[in-house]
């Protein structure tokens, strides 16, 4: 993520328990922050509507529509993240920070009418009232800046602005909710304006925290498109691990759990709600692996490449080989471990706590839940293999694995729709699980020849652009 373990260096090198908390708080606003807000959000209006008298099937409508504009606009804006992430990275290092606004302009130019497009094609057959409409449609594309700039923010380096921002963004959702709740009987209308109104606050604050930072450099708009020529697969690979991350979820829609909603709105809230919760639980690894791996990680890799640019010695470059990759397994064995742990947590006492919410958590549902997490745990120490793997350049080690990720994820969740509901889980966990093994002896494979891949896998002529 550009820009983000430079500032987590400077934060670990300090001494002290609160420097340590600032370090892991800020790699937690970068990687979960916007997915926690959107859960955060969706929980909290909804609280409120039905605390005020909201209909259930108004609820259902609504968590409904949030969650379709969610896994819309993270679909949509998957095709470009990665590439984003590798054009600002090189930007930051070339000096070129001037070209980051232009760049963003660039994106949303694309992304905008094209989700624009998509969404009111959607709207067209969609059965819902103008209002409802409206709302959906400015959410839709609310999320879609909020999701692009959020790429973009890994290069601020003031985290307090950005927990500012998805401050501003939930007081504002919440009291926008519980007002108008007060004065108006609490309907999907009025409670999805409030969801609007807290995206549009990130939206806006984002976007200003950008300008404050960088400066727009006429002329520039669209050259990030050349690295779709260069880096075509890391979109590819993103745009997979979405498709494999979220497929089963809709596929469960149709199944014998799922329910008509009103018009094309669809779910199946007995298998939608275990899968948040247990979606939550990979949170320990995304935060651990920049926190950690990253950190302690980046500076042994920068010194063994440095050394092919800088007539290492063989000595020094096996040395340094060597010392790399003990580290490097050291720290995926730890964070594994963690993730372990975390998920036999959650699995036992997370469960029973669960069990005491107004949930109305059944044994199918505490079904669900433990089989995800299951699924969630082996994702996410598989794509923190997968991001190794795009560190030592293996574009198609990664592709291969996230397109395995998305088919086996997608294809075993429509053979669980022939058998009992509560077997609707398996499809993710299996896929997670294949995806986890397949970056394991993928990284195992590359690095135990490494020499040979940054030697003697290159061209020796560099082809034309």
């Amino acid at each position: 993520m550009a820009g983000i373990g430079f500032e987590l260096k400077k934060l670990f090198k300090k001494e002290g328990v609160l420097s340590i908390l600032k370090a892991y708080g800020y790699t937690g606003m970068i990687t979960a922050g916007p997915m926690l807000l959107g859960i955060g959000l969706l929980l909290g209006i909804v609280y409120i509507g039905k605390a005020n008298g909201l209909s259930e099937h108004a609820g259902d409508l609504l968590v409904s529509m949030i969650t379709y504009a969610l896994l819309g606009s993270l679909i949509l804006t998957s095709v470009f993240s990665m590439i984003n992430t590798r054009y600002l990275a090189d930007m930051i290092y070339e000096g070129k920070e001037n070209r980051i606004l232009s760049s963003l302009l660039g994106v949303l130019a694309i992304e905008l009418p094209v989700g624009a497009a998509v969404c009111i094609v959607f709207l067209m057959f969609a059965g819902i009232g103008l209002s409802l409409m409206v709302l959906f449609f400015t959410l839709f594309m609310e999320l879609i800046v909020s999701f692009t700039a959020m790429s973009y923010m890994t290069a601020v380096k003031s985290y307090k602005e950005i927990l500012i921002s998805y401050v501003f963004a939930a007081t504002g959702a919440f009291a926008t909710a519980f007002i108008l709740s007060l004065i108006f009987k609490p309907a999907t209308t009025l409670l999805l304006f409030s969801a609007v109104v807290g995206y549009g606050v990130m939206m806006v604050e984002d976007i200003r925290i950008l300008y404050r930072y960088f400066k727009v450099s006429r002329g520039h708009y669209f050259d990030f498109m050349s690295y779709f020529k260069k880096y075509g697969t890391l979109a590819v690979i993103s745009f997979m691990m979405n498709i494999g991350l979220f497929s089963h979820l809709v596929i469960a829609w149709s199944g014998s759990i799922g329910r008509k909603i009103y018009g094309l709105f669809y779910a199946a809230p007995q298998h939608d709600i275990a899968a948040l919760f247990a979606f939550l639980t990979i949170l320990m690894t995304t935060i651990n692996f920049v926190a950690s791996v990253e950190v302690n990680f980046y500076p042994k890799y920068r010194r063994y490449y440095d050394l092919f640019n800088t007539n290492g010695s063989i000595l020094e470059i096996e040395q340094a080989e060597k010392e790399m990759l003990t580290v490097l397994w050291h720290e995926l064995s730890y964070t594994a471990r963690r993730q372990f742990y975390f998920t036999a947590l959650m699995m036992s006492i997370g469960l029973a706590v669960l069990n005491t919410l107004p949930l109305g958590f059944d044994s199918l549902m505490g079904g669900y839940f433990r089989i995800l997490c299951v699924g969630y745990g082996a994702y996410a120490v598989g794509n923190v293999l997968m991001l190794i793997l795009l560190y030592f350049t293996d574009y198609k080690g990664a592709k291969w694995a996230a397109v395995s990720f998305a088919i086996i994820s997608t294809g075993v969740s429509l053979v669980s729709l022939s058998f009992k509901a509560k077997y609707y889980g398996f499809g993710f966990t299996v896929g997670a699980m294949v995806y986890f093994l397949i970056c394991y002896v993928e990284l195992r494979r590359f690095t135990s020849k490494l020499q040979y891949h940054i030697l003697s896998t290159q061209p020796l002529v560099s082809g034309k652009e």
